[in-house]
């Protein structure tokens, strides 16, 4: 039986780098698939199924921290930066955006090899399994695209209704706190704003839910908080 290939995306704008790194993947025996912008590197990422994510943060048409949070709107895949910036606050974005790593240039490759395996040796022991698209009763949403829809049709939803569901995505079959919710979609100043929630949970269940005054997905637990159940 075939081992399964581990499949690595490199978004770096310098082609010199972006050819070397892909080497030494390569000589490890991984499947690497190159973007030299933001754009192709997310869509390399959205339609891959990819164990790992490195990225430069200066790329030529977006901020690679953005590139980060795009691709934490849907996963949890490891990413490591490998970057010429590195001050301080330049690296303290990109692990507030959710980054794992963080390399400076220059770096050396068997430092770059031994992060990118124990990067992996983590992900394959938690099992965990990435998609930008998940699905419940009669909605989906697509993290990737941030595209919501009911039986089929476009759903809008507002910047805070989206925040709100993408979070109870993220955590599916989990009940979250109040606080968390709060912390998570406001901030951590509106931890007594738990009306904001009530609201805003109504407002999903109308737009998203079969019958919003008897919810089967987007659950109330009383006490507790709320949570999104039967994702798939």
């Amino acid at each position: 039986m075939t081992e399964p290939t581990t499949t690595i995306i490199l978004i770096e704008g310098d082609q010199q780098i972006r050819r070397f790194v892909r080497r030494e993947l390569q000589g490890e025996g991984m499947t690497v698939f190159e973007a030299e912008s933001g754009a192709q590197g997310l869509t390399e990422a959205v339609t891959r199924k990819a164990d790992l994510l490195i990225v430069e943060l200066t790329l030529p048409d977006r901020d690679g921290v953005d590139v980060i949070r795009d691709v934490r709107d849907w996963s949890e895949m490891p990413i490591i930066v490998l970057s010429a910036k590195d001050a301080e606050a330049d690296k303290v974005a990109a692990f507030n955006a959710g980054a794992d790593d963080y390399l400076t240039k220059p770096f050396g490759v068997a430092e770059l090899m031994a992060r990118v395996k124990v990067h992996l040796k983590r992900r394959n022991r938690s099992g965990h399994s990435d998609s930008p698209v998940v699905h419940f009763g009669i909605a989906t949403v697509d993290l990737a695209t941030r595209q919501v829809t009911r039986n089929g049709k476009s759903v809008h939803l507002t910047p805070t209704e989206y925040r709100l569901l993408v979070v109870l995505v993220r955590h599916a079959g989990r009940v979250l706190s109040l606080r968390q919710l709060l912390t998570d979609v406001w901030g951590p100043g509106r931890l007594d704003h738990t009306h904001y929630l009530r609201i805003y949970m109504g407002n999903l269940r109308h737009k998203l839910e079969r019958d919003a005054t008897r919810p089967e997905h987007l659950v109330t637990v009383v006490g507790i908080g709320y949570g999104l159940m039967g994702a798939r």
